[in-house]
């Protein structure tokens, strides 16, 4: 068995932004993923969160947030390079996990036990996993993929890598990274990675949306409301995946990162703090309301983004005059 973290998945101890406590419990794929990879390899995973503070509305949805490279491997040693596909998936995953190296790939959740009630055997949907461990001779795989840690055997195992030969031959490789470990627990020191976060802080305000990206979605939101309401309840998804569920769960990690910042000596970012926690608490109760009018077919009061649009603005701008 090929493993780079000796994990059992029964027994798994999640991050703490996957605790039942949280408003919204997931993030997206991508992000997941990471947190979990970082901290199981005993990291600090919120140091890296600020690149949440620059996601904007991106004319049809929101932004799809993801940790940096740059601070990836300033702060954790974590290099991330694409991985270019020439022979079988199974076998380029093996070797890379074989030499220390986790594999961030994109797959089918239908082949994945821990989507069970929701996409596993009964829906095809891309999602990112991080694979630690595998063996294709036992048809075994240990991965990371949303809240958790897990396993995949036997049939699963073989139609997610599609060893039998019946999916692929029409379908291109997926997208695949592997991660280079360059740094140990012990060579962090608490300070410099402290002042690499601040650092990419700054970087992450100095591109902020230059016009509230709240005020834009209103518009769009506004346009698509009719649209939407006649439309089937998976479209409703989709949509809200893509929109208030997608700067929901982001902004909940801002006020995650920025009360980590908190609990070591920065001050002056408690009405961030609350205003990115409003916002978040309100796009989680948005959310409910648009599912019952889509049920309804009634009409929807697109006042609470106006206040969103402020309490974005009040969250933001303490921040600029901060560390800009």
């Amino acid at each position: 068995m090929n493993s780079i973290i000796e994990l059992d998945a029964a027994n798994y101890g999640r991050h703490s932004i996957h605790g039942e406590d949280r408003v919204w419990s997931e993030t997206n794929c991508y992000v997941d993923v990471l947190i979990e990879l970082i901290h199981a390899l005993r990291y600090d995973p919120v140091a890296g969160l600020a690149f949440t503070l620059s996601v904007d509305f991106e004319v049809d949805q929101w932004t799809f947030f993801k940790y940096q490279h740059r601070d990836l491997l300033e702060m954790y040693g974590m290099h991330i390079e694409e991985l270019n596909p020439w022979v079988s998936l199974a076998e380029h995953v093996s070797e890379q996990v074989n030499n220390r190296r986790p594999v961030l790939v994109e797959v089918d959740s239908f082949f994945l036990p821990d989507t069970a009630g929701t996409s596993y055997k009964s829906d095809h949907v891309k999602s990112t996993i991080a694979v630690n461990e595998i063996s294709i001779e036992s048809e075994h795989m240990g991965y990371f993929h949303g809240q958790g840690y897990y396993h995949v055997d036997g049939s699963d195992f073989r139609d997610l890598f599609q060893l039998d030969g019946l999916v692929h031959d029409r379908m291109l490789p997926p997208y695949i990274e592997l991660v280079k470990l360059l740094k140990q627990p012990e060579d962090i020191d608490a300070d410099e990675l402290l002042a690499q976060s601040i650092a990419s802080l700054a970087r992450q305000l100095q591109v902020l949306p230059r016009t509230n990206p709240f005020e834009r979605f209103k518009e769009r939101f506004e346009a698509d409301l009719e649209w939407l309401m006649s439309e089937p309840i998976e479209t409703f998804h989709g949509y809200s995946f893509a929109t208030l569920r997608q700067y929901g769960a982001c902004f909940e990690l801002v006020e995650t990162y920025l009360r980590w910042l908190q609990d070591r000596g920065e001050t002056g970012l408690s009405d961030s703090i609350d205003a990115f926690k409003a916002i978040t608490d309100s796009a989680k109760v948005y959310q409910f309301k648009l599912a019952r009018t889509i049920a309804r077919k009634k009409p929807l009061d697109s006042a609470p983004l106006d206040q969103m649009a402020e309490l974005w603005h009040k969250g933001t701008e303490p921040l600029t005059r901060k560390y800009l």
